[in-house]
């Protein structure tokens, strides 16, 4: 009996391993484990990654896969990665900086596969799913960390209500996971699905009520009205609008009343720019000034194909030592900014591939339907939030979007075959 038992199991799993059925699940139960570790730990969510890809190598079909390359969403990101390596060619900064710069824009290179895959898998909406009950919990821990800071993992407990990673990534986080609920409220209200749209309700506003009392970043309380306002005029009518308008400004107003927090965090916009521009003091405010100041005339240096690949490090350094540079303002080779990141570095010519990357993407996702909705809200923050950082670089928010358009868009692809199947069937 053992022995039968034995042979059941292992030809079971011989057969597993000879579906590509089997694969397709596997991969997708790794996607999923990605973008429920992303938001807690950067190590998991590259081993989850890494296994992701390679069960997608055993019964992968070359031919159609190298076809889907070919669209602009998947051509455009791997332009860009071509060309960073290219770049490396004219750079001036050692060999170490140059591949140190290189490696971020690689994983530009996984969003055509999340593409492809999930045009073929039925599974993209768990990807959601995962992620939104992952920062779910990651809020609850947020709230616990506040009120006793020892629990957090960070050594430095420096930021408040933050469990791991940074203010800055936990923020990017609650935004998007609350904003793109919007979508499915509004659904379920009409539909009449009241229980359900209560409850997703409740939960957008705890992660507002989490980034008003206990900690957020500024580029969030940048990004969320210009998120809520795109949700606005695609999906609400008029008078539905001023409804909200009306919502919003009274739910700020108390939080502005009640939150110390979020008062402070406001205020900085105002007093670190002050500070730098009347007393020559290096705030953060202040620091990405004189990055952009410095960025800008670098690209003039060199307006058609930039300084190289890891060269604004370098560049940075020896604008440190002038005159004008600003006592204490740190040296980064990052100027905080995704155009003029690139502009320095691969000039006129980046700049154009980095806006091919986001508006095909955005045009990808023009129209109705949910995977449309997180898809433009992804591409949405990532334009908008890399005003005042490098997010398509960053480690989290780098992958947030490559992970975000790359299921969304594999959706979308999906549907957009499945009607072209319906219409030929009914023709």
């Amino acid at each position: 009996m053992t022995t039968l038992v034995r042979e059941t199991t292992f030809q079971m799993l011989a057969r597993r391993l000879r579906s590509p059925a089997a694969w397709c699940e596997t991969a997708d139960l790794f996607a999923i484990l990605t973008v429920a570790s992303l938001p807690w730990s950067t190590s998991l969510a590259a081993i989850f990654n890494a296994a992701f890809l390679v069960c997608m190598v055993p019964f992968l079909d070359i031919r159609a896969f190298l076809q889907s390359l070919k669209r602009p969403i998947a051509a455009a990101p791997i332009a860009l990665v071509l060309l960073a390596l290219v770049g490396t060619l004219w750079s001036d900064a050692a060999w170490g900086a140059r591949i140190y710069a290189l490696s971020p824009t690689v994983k530009l290179l996984v969003l055509p596969v999340f593409l492809y895959h999930f045009e073929r898998s039925p599974r993209g909406q768990w990807i959601f799913i995962a992620f939104l009950v992952s920062c779910a919990l990651l809020s609850v821990m947020s709230w616990l960390v506040a009120f006793y800071p020892g629990l957090t993992l960070k050594s430095d407990h420096l930021e408040r209500g933050i469990f791991v990673k940074n203010y800055i990534n936990q923020s990017q986080e609650f935004t998007l996971c609350a904003v793109a609920l919007a979508y499915p409220i509004v659904m379920l209200l009409r539909e009449k699905r009241y229980w359900l749209a209560g409850l997703l309700t409740a939960l957008a506003l705890s992660f507002f009520v989490n980034m008003a009392f206990v900690v957020v970043s500024r580029t969030a309380l940048v990004t969320v009205p210009i998120m809520a306002a795109v949700f606005a005029v695609l999906h609400l009518r008029w008078r539905s609008i001023a409804i909200l308008c009306v919502a919003l400004i009274a739910g700020t107003a108390v939080a502005w009343q009640a939150s110390p927090q979020l008062r402070k965090t406001a205020d900085t916009f105002s007093s670190d720019y002050r500070l730098y521009m009347e007393e020559n003091v290096p705030t953060s405010m202040g620091e990405r000034l004189e990055y952009w100041r410095h960025s800008a005339r670098f690209f003039v240096q060199a307006p058609l194909a930039g300084h190289g690949t890891g060269s604004s490090q370098g560049l940075f350094e020896r604008a440190s030592k002038q005159p004008s540079w600003v006592p204490g303002v740190r040296v980064f080779p990052n100027p905080h900014n995704q155009t003029l990141h690139v502009a320095v570095q691969w000039g006129a010519i980046g700049i154009v591939v980095l806006y091919a990357i986001w508006i095909s993407h955005f045009l990808l996702f023009r129209g109705d339907g949910f995977a449309r909705w997180i898809g433009l809200l992804v591409v949405v923050q990532n334009v908008f939030t890399s005003l005042l950082n490098s997010h398509l670089f960053d480690f989290h928010e780098g992958w947030m979007y490559v992970i975000g358009v790359g299921v969304a868009g594999g959706m979308v692809i999906r549907a957009q075959q499945g009607e072209v199947k319906v219409g030929e069937a009914g023709s």
